[in-house]
């Protein structure tokens, strides 16, 4: 992205603070104003003390710039550094919050560990960028303020310093481009070194079974040398940048001195202004030093400024109705089916297939309705478009006979529950996960669906109750299974999606799960998707999906009889053909 693009949104996190950055640059200004004076008041010394009049008057005037440039410097220092943090505070709510309302298919996309390398290295590079325009300015009026008073002393000598500033400039600026590219190219190893190993620490499990520790470790290294090497390389370029600045001044004092000792010699200039000149001379590094800083701290906020424009492309869910939404939702309806899709296609991106196509479905009010098929079949995909996390390419789906447009994404999911294949847990203790959802549930609604899932006396054992961590290994993987079911159990909702909810269960707990579920049918709709057919035998309703079709539906005895695909799959688990009740997979 060219800095044209991403100057803008660099700009963008600096306007709401541009009162206090006017403020840092006015602070700025005064110091500088006290400091261009102090080599004129040491000439007014210089003067005095060969004229033999009191020094005290000069030296008080002197003493007073030294203490006011140092009492406007901290202030100022500390103006500017507050400013950065709460610039890099409102660039993290900012990415943090597009984040969470962004559309699962885009933010999928990108790699777990580089979504969150944008939030941690990114902004911490607008840090120090927050604050370089307005170092920027400084430096720059405080090195024009030098190079006037410079003049006022002496034409020779600051035309010879001129030259000089010239010449550094010029090499300086050939330099800043390299300084970006080597920025944004570090910053680019940074990201995919945090996605790579966020995966790999994901399944450290299946790296150690598959004694792929050391492969791993070596490609994640790979990635740590290539960020290094980038950073190493963006670390010459600003060195050389450093090097040429100071060499340049240090020779440039060395020239000016040489030759106002000459003239002084000659008598066309003052000892005291030679004198003068030459502080300001050494006031140049200042500025110079600034400049070249800042610039280099802007060239990194730019970089990374464009990199965070880049999530600009995640696109958002909406959070209000459609057009066809009117201003208040109607009352739950108690007839007719909960969910209605009709001729329903769909497909995860542009110019793919379509993953589920033509699905005329409808899930009663209540009972349990349970979907099969092989994988690839369009299983997970229904879910997807049921929760919203992708729309429809064509047809429509209707809650409550109104179409999803007129409802908010909110406002769908809120009448859902979803267990998700992989049950993860949220960070935090059991009773954080249980309330995830419903947080003013009470202590007695969460012993009450722990009950239901068989797991109340397993947490009342433990030391902490409720509140032991998730990430204590007293936690097995299918007692965090029944807590994500347990979550979605609490306060009943509309329609309960179970993603294959039992597949880590014993065949006792998953049995006593299966009794909760019937229970839960009965007052409200369940649907599950099923690899292990054993789990939804008694379902009222069993659909069948191929190639991301419905092919067939009805009862188990039914579809056994009537369904190839269907006998097949029961025939490969060696479940009985009138086998009406759930039993364990042979």
């Amino acid at each position: 992205m060219p800095d044209s693009r991403r100057l803008p949104t660099l700009l963008a996190f600096l306007r709401p603070h541009r009162r206090t950055l006017v403020a840092g640059l006015l602070l700025g200004l005064v110091a500088n104003a006290a400091g261009l004076a102090t080599p004129m008041v040491t000439k007014w010394v210089l003067d005095t003390f060969r004229e033999g009049v009191d020094l005290t008057a000069p030296i008080v005037v002197l003493l007073v710039l030294v203490v006011v440039g140092a009492a406007i410097t901290l202030g100022q220092w500390i103006l500017l550094g507050t400013l950065a943090e709460r610039i890099v505070l409102d660039a993290r709510t900012s990415i943090i919050g597009r984040y969470f309302r962004a559309r699962i298919g885009d933010l999928q996309r990108r790699p777990t560990g580089e979504l969150v390398t944008r939030v941690t290295s990114d902004t911490g590079l607008l840090h120090e960028a927050s604050g370089s325009l307005v170092g920027l300015i400084n430096a720059g009026i405080g090195l024009a303020g030098t190079l006037v008073l410079m003049g006022v002393l002496d034409l020779t000598l600051l035309g010879c310093t001129l030259a000089a500033v010239v010449v550094v400039g010029a090499l300086i600026a050939l330099l800043m481009p390299r300084i970006s590219a080597a920025q944004t190219a570090a910053q680019e190893s940074v990201g995919q070194l945090g996605g790579t190993l966020e995966g790999s620490l994901r399944a450290i499990r299946t790296v150690k079974a598959s004694r792929a520790e050391g492969r791993q470790s070596e490609r994640i290294i790979g990635n740590a040398r290539d960020a290094a090497a980038h950073s190493i390389r963006a670390a010459k370029v600003s060195a050389s940048v450093w090097t040429l600045a100071w060499s340049g001044i240090h020779l440039s004092v060395l020239l000016i001195l040489a030759i106002g000792a000459w003239r002084a010699q000659r008598g066309l200039l003052e000892v005291s202004s030679l004198i003068a000149f030459l502080l300001y001379v050494f006031q140049l590094m200042g500025p110079i030093s600034e400049l070249t800083q800042n610039v280099t701290a802007l060239q990194a906020g730019i970089a990374a400024a464009g990199r965070i424009n880049e999530l600009d492309t995640i696109a958002a869910e909406s959070a209000v109705r459609g057009t066809a939404a009117t201003d208040t939702v109607p009352a739950r309806r108690e007839d007719g089916p909960v969910l209605v899709l009709r001729d329903v296609t769909a497909r995860y991106g542009p110019g793919t297939p379509p993953a589920v196509r033509g699905i005329d479905l409808e899930i009663p009010r209540r009972g349990h309705t349970a979907v099969v098929g092989p994988s690839g079949a369009g299983k997970t995909t229904l879910f997807s478009l049921l929760l919203r996390f992708l729309e429809p390419d064509g047809g429509e789906i209707l809650l409550d006979g109104r179409p999803y447009p007129a409802w908010s994404h909110d406002e769908v999911r809120a009448r859902l529950s979803y267990v998700e294949q992989e049950t993860p847990v949220v960070p935090g203790s059991i009773r954080d996960n249980l309330r995830f959802t419903h947080p003013d549930a009470d202590d007695e609604e969460l012993h009450a669906v722990l009950r239901a899932v068989r797991l109340d006396e397993k947490i009342g054992d433990l030391p902490d109750g409720l509140d032991t961590s998730l990430t204590s290994t007293d936690v097995s993987g299918g007692q965090r299974q029944r807590i994500a079911l347990a979550r979605a159990l609490l306060r009943t909702p509309d329609v309960l999606l179970l993603d294959e909810a039992t597949a880590q269960l014993d065949g006792l707990t998953e049995a006593a799960v299966q009794e909760c579920i019937r229970e839960r049918a009965a007052a409200g709709a369940v649907v599950t998707i099923a690899h292990r057919l054993s789990t939804v035998l008694d379902a009222d309703r069993i659909i069948v999906m191929e190639d991301g079709r419905i092919r067939a539906q009805g009862t188990h005895a039914e579809l056994y009889r009537s369904d190839a695909l269907y006998r097949q799959l029961v025939e490969a688990l060696r479940i009985a053909a009138d086998q009406t009740a759930p039993a364990l997979a042979g």
